[in-house]
C-alpha cells in the first residue's frame, strides 16, 4: 500500500510552515489548466548572503531544501492537501552567488531531492538553475516551480 503524500510528509518529519505572503501586488500561485505556478520562494528564516563567500555549497543545499518546504506550504494552502499534486513539472533555482561559484546544481539538489522524497516518482522533474549577481532581499536562493494538480 502506498502512503498518501500527507502521511509521507509526517513520516519524513517535515513540518510545513504557514505559507508566506507575497511582498507586493502578485499572488503566491496561479492555477491554469490543471497546472499550478508557484511564485518564487526563498528559505525560511530569511538568511542573507551569497554562495561562495558567506555560505558553502552544503549550506546552500539546506537553503534550497527550506525553500522547497516553503513551496510545499503554498501548495498545501492552495490545494488543501498535497495529495492533489499529480506531478512536479519544473523546478527553477536562482542562486545568489559569487561570480566564481560553480556548484549551483549541487545547491538546487536540496530542493530536487526534497520533491523526490515527498512525491517519489511523481517528484522527478525538469529543472534549470542559474547564478545571479543579486536576488530580492539578498536571499541565497529563490525557487520557482510548476506542478500538475487535481482540481
Amino acid at each position: 500500500m502506498t502512503l498518501s503524500i500527507e502521511s509521507r510528509i509526517r513520516n519524513l518529519g517535515i513540518l510545513l510552515p504557514q505559507a508566506s505572503n507575497p511582498a507586493a501586488s502578485y499572488s503566491n500561485y496561479v492555477i491554469v489548466n490543471g497546472l499550478i505556478y508557484v511564485s518564487g520562494k526563498g528559505p525560511s528564516g530569511s538568511p542573507k548572503g551569497k554562495l561562495g563567500s558567506e555560505y558553502s555549497t552544503e549550506q546552500g543545499y539546506e537553503f534550497a531544501r527550506l525553500a522547497g518546504i516553503e513551496v510545499l506550504a503554498v501548495l498545501k494552502d492552495a490545494l488543501g492537501s498535497l495529495d492533489k499534486v499529480k506531478r512536479v513539472i519544473k523546478i527553477q533555482g536562482f542562486i545568489n552567488a559569487e561570480p566564481t561559484f560553480e556548484e549551483h546544481h549541487k545547491v538546487l539538489n536540496g530542493c530536487s531531492e526534497l520533491m523526490y522524497e515527498v512525491f517519489e516518482d511523481k517528484g522527478i522533474h525538469a529543472r534549470s538553475v542559474f547564478g545571479a549577481v543579486s536576488v530580492r532581499d539578498n536571499l541565497p536562493i529563490i525557487v520557482d516551480s510548476i506542478f500538475e494538480v487535481q482540481i
